[in-house]
């Protein structure tokens, strides 16, 4: 096997769905990344077999000293088809370099910091939304997660209502963060797409917030392609810049995707 990766045991596994569920690692001392990150994982390959490996964004926090990931389940798909069969004790691969464009690194100062995100692009907000940093750079955290059904949002609805016993945060982030869940296919407290909360308006007179603003938001985007896509397009239409690693400016998006 290539010395990209080094080889880690399942500590635990918890199935929310039978699409969704998480999993923790045990995390290599020399394993350094920035909250936000996605690595390659993959499941341990047979002699003389080529390893199969995916995107996962990390969905701990930099400091934690294991590794959390959130993934789908693709009944077909080449790893995923696997990855939800592990148990704890189990050996998977990671990646030794971590990487990735949702960093607050690539955003400028401001006041308020939106993460829009559907699905299992939640993950990197499972790692921001515990990192001090966030909540040093912003004065507002907004994070959005948007799934077809009630039941798929158990996960995000779990972290943020982890946060205040935090170790970290557990001052900082109940007074600055908001959280707002919507359903698309089931009745919900908030119902409809991220894209039509954000058109009509609804979701910036429910948190009571001016529309998007170039000089006081930042927006963090990670979901489907199509729907990093959609949200991408309505954030420009604000007047906001993309940025990157090298270029900080005032949105970014997720440019990994798991399969």
């Amino acid at each position: 096997m290539s010395s990209a990766f080094t080889t880690e045991r399942v500590l635990s596994v918890d199935h929310y769905t039978d699409r969704l569920f998480k999993f923790r690692i045990t995390r290599p001392q020399t394993f350094r990344f920035r909250s936000g990150e996605f690595v390659m994982i993959g499941m341990k390959p047979a002699e003389g077999e080529k390893a199969l490996v995916r995107a996962y964004s990390v969905a701990s926090p930099a400091w934690d000293e294991e590794l959390e990931f959130f993934s789908i389940k693709v009944e077909d798909g080449p790893l995923t088809s696997k990855l939800q069969k592990i148990e704890p004790g189990d050996e998977l691969i990671l990646g030794r370099k971590p990487t990735g464009t949702l960093v607050l690194d690539a955003l400028t100062p401001a006041k308020r910091l939106y993460m829009f995100s559907t699905g299992t692009g939640f993950a990197p907000f499972a790692s921001l939304v515990r990192e001090p940093e966030t909540y040093e750079k912003f004065d507002e955290v907004i994070v959005t997660h948007t799934c077809r059904l009630g039941a798929e949002l158990q996960y995000s609805a779990d972290v943020i209502g982890s946060l205040p016993e935090d170790p970290l945060v557990g001052e900082e982030a109940p007074e600055k963060l908001r959280y707002v869940s919507s359903c698309t296919r089931e009745d919900h407290a908030t119902k409809g797409r991220i894209t039509d909360l954000i058109t009509s308006g609804q979701l910036f007179e429910q948190l009571g917030v001016p529309r998007l603003n170039p000089e006081t938001d930042r927006v963090m985007i990670c979901g489907s392609q199509e729907m990093i896509a959609d949200t991408k397009a309505l954030t420009m239409e604000h007047g906001l810049t993309e940025g990157s690693n090298a270029k900080p400016a005032e949105f970014v998006v997720e440019k990994a995707f798991v399969g």
